[in-house]
């Protein structure tokens, strides 16, 4: 097991900051941090899950039908996570709505179980989509916190900016995801020159 499996997922191959995959639910659904988090924790369950259970079965699976058994296995830890989430947080589960089970189509799955989890053991799958699950959690609760504070004035549901701010709505409004995704990303990106240098 290396630990390089487990930490370059959170930064250095960050699935939204750097290899920009799973777009339509990071511009979605982060209209809030604690759509964030709930998002991005349920993707981490469902990578860790379906990264396992391909790793098991990497040698039984023929080449032919690689894709649509992985597939297969990924909607059904979606499933089990959706069901989870509307037995135990009801208000999550409706808030993300059709997201949750469109985690079946989400890039960042599929690609690290077709890169990883198919070539490597069952330890170092699992970290590997617990560094991915983590850097893709990471980067939702950060646009969802940036867009509600400077959207409602709050993070978390905590106001924190009083009743004199004016929220800027256009934040909470799908344009304010890819103006504070740019934002985000230009940081992201001006810290990795500078950190080059």
């Amino acid at each position: 097991m290396k630990l390089s499996n487990l930490t370059r997922g959170i930064i250095k191959e960050n699935p939204t900051f750097v290899q920009l995959l799973g777009m339509c639910p990071t511009l979605a659904v982060t209209t809030s941090a604690i759509n964030g988090i709930g998002m991005g924790l349920a993707t981490t369950a469902v990578l860790v899950s379906s990264n396992v259970a391909i790793s098991l079965l990497r040698k039984v699976i023929p080449a032919q039908v690689r894709i649509p058994a992985f597939v297969v296995v990924i909607s059904t830890f979606v499933t089990i996570v959706g069901m989870l989430m509307e037995g135990f947080i009801p208000s999550l589960f409706s808030a993300l709505g059709l997201f949750i089970p469109l985690i079946v189509v989400n890039c960042i799955i599929l690609a690290r179980a077709e890169a990883f989890a198919s070539k490597n053991g069952i330890v170092d799958s699992a970290f590997d989509g617990i560094g991915m699950g983590l850097g893709f959690t990471l980067a939702l609760t950060i646009l969802g916190s940036v867009r509600e504070l400077l959207g409602n004035g709050s993070i978390f549901g905590t106001m924190l900016l009083g009743e004199a701010y004016k929220p800027a709505l256009i934040m909470i409004l799908p344009p304010g995801g890819f103006l504070a995704l740019g934002l985000l990303l230009a940081l992201y990106n001006s810290y990795q020159i500078k950190k080059a240098k």
